[in-house]
């Protein structure tokens, strides 16, 4: 594990891979952590990428470096952090891949920023949210889908949060990703990154502030106004979606498709769900690879 600075966080990370080699960067979702990239780290930096993998704010190692910035989990703040861990790494460009909340952290950058992205993996599609029409409801069974969402728009779900961090990401691991067996050893492994002293706080304004029940970080103020208009994503960009999705069905997120403007293909895994990463680490090596090949 390395850690670097950025104006707000102290952002810790892991690395593999030769140091002149192409980045890659891998981004994780909520809640799981770094190792969602145990499978597909090890290969491309055997295939000559530097593989950089870092945990995301209020995750694990990873801590903020004042105690007055607001613990926010909004959109912006994750965009923000990718481009600051980037600068902070002097890379100038590198190819992002990402599902949840690492996906859309890589989806802001791609959309606000595409001269630093060769390459996007959008795990599920296009991340940016759409906090204007998010009071529009879904149909039940989306709904019913998003139930620990509304859970956490509660004092009682933010306390629930707090003292059962553990047990309710072990249920969403299995509810989202119903065909995976992910074993307790797995869990094990990620569940001290739920630990981290600001993974409360940041996960309940997330949850709040996407459907306009927060306020977000004035900070970024401006950055979520860039967002508020659903901005294309210039970059080449594969799409890849589990068929069995726990969290959203393949079929709902094709509508903003048209949002990619170099779509090189959408893949949708078999029986795959929502940690993709982890259950079919060989599709997201192969979507790095092709988008690679593809600059070359």
């Amino acid at each position: 594990m390395k850690t670097v600075r950025t104006p707000i966080l102290e952002i810790a990370y892991l690395e593999f891979g030769p140091a002149d080699g192409p980045p890659v960067i891998l981004l994780h979702g909520w809640p799981s952590d770094v190792h969602d990239y145990d499978g597909v780290a090890p290969p491309l930096a055997d295939a000559g990428f530097r593989m950089l993998v870092p945990w995301l704010r209020g995750f694990g190692p990873t801590r903020f470096l004042d105690a007055a910035t607001p613990r926010s989990g909004q959109q912006a703040a994750l965009g923000a952090d990718l481009r600051g861990f980037m600068d902070a790494l002097s890379i100038p460009s590198a190819i992002l891949a990402g599902y949840d909340w690492g996906g859309r952290a890589a989806c802001v950058v791609a959309a606000l920023w595409p001269e630093r992205v060769t390459g996007l993996v959008a795990i599920t599609g296009y991340g940016i949210q759409d906090i204007a029409a998010a009071s529009r409801p879904a149909a039940a069974e989306q709904e019913f889908r998003y139930w620990y969402q509304w859970y956490f728009h509660t004092e009682r779900g933010r306390a629930g949060l707090a003292a059962n961090r553990r047990d309710i990401a072990r249920l969403l691991w299995k509810l989202w990703s119903p065909n995976w067996d992910s074993g307790d050893a797995t869990f094990a492994a990620t569940a001290p990154s739920f630990d981290n002293p600001d993974f409360v706080d940041v996960t309940v304004q997330s949850y709040r502030h996407r459907y306009g029940n927060a306020p977000g970080d004035p900070a970024h103020d401006a950055l979520e106004a860039s967002l508020a208009g659903q901005p294309a994503i210039v970059v080449p960009t594969i799409i890849l979606h589990g068929a069995d999705d726990g969290v959203g069905a393949p079929a709902n997120s094709i509508p903003r498709d048209r949002l990619f403007t170099r779509l090189i293909e959408r893949k949708l895994i078999p029986r795959a769900g929502h940690f993709l990463s982890r259950e079919n680490p060989a599709d997201v090596v192969d979507a790095v690879m092709r988008l690679a090949t593809a600059q070359g």
